[in-house]
């Protein structure tokens, strides 16, 4: 898979179904929905990004967003409930190696839908439409060390771990230690 065929699939994004989910393209409209959680430093702890401060900001930066879908430079998608269409978090690839035939996935969540098995749910459907439809070897996940519960995740959804680059991330002013998981396609199936 070379980045002008991501781009192609990426400029007309794909919508995943799972059996509670509808997972889209994130739209203007989503900004409300957005922020709710997108303004809680409990939940931009462990992010590179810092909480959102106004919805005018959220609606800035989801109009920024429809640039990036209109020329597949944006791999990630709105979570929302299919029951009435809620956006509750995100989730995609952040980054291709397309050298490798490899991605980097990540995934954010409203705190008032943890414990339900949102993420898992969501992540399976984008990994599934990674190794099937993208052809993908290997996908990856990288989380901030202290971050426990993505990293649970990260296994559950039968990534290994392969260890801690120490002080690898600047991220908010401190030198931060990244673990990563991943797994192959192979071992996916």
């Amino acid at each position: 898979m070379n980045k002008n065929a991501i781009n192609r699939i990426f400029s007309r994004m794909p919508k995943l179904n799972t059996p509670r989910l509808v997972l889209r393209r994130m739209e203007p409209s989503d900004a409300q929905d957005m922020f709710e959680y997108a303004c809680r430093a409990d939940v931009t702890k462990y992010l590179t990004w810092y909480p959102h401060t106004s919805v005018h900001y959220t609606r800035d930066y989801l109009e920024y967003l429809e640039g990036k879908y209109a020329t597949g430079d944006f791999f990630d998608w709105a979570i929302t409930l299919r029951e009435n269409g809620k956006m509750i978090g995100t989730c995609g690839f952040t980054r291709f190696d397309f050298e490798n035939d490899s991605a980097e996935v990540g995934y954010v969540l409203n705190p008032d839908y943890r414990g339900h098995q949102i993420i898992p749910e969501a992540l399976h459907a984008i990994m599934r439409f990674g190794f099937e439809n993208l052809l993908l070897n290997r996908i990856e996940a990288h989380y901030i060390v202290g971050n426990d519960a993505s990293r649970r995740v990260m296994e559950k959804m039968g990534m290994r771990f392969e260890g801690v680059a120490r002080g690898s991330m600047l991220i908010k002013g401190q030198y931060r230690d990244i673990g990563k998981c991943a797994v192959l396609a192979d071992e996916f199936r």
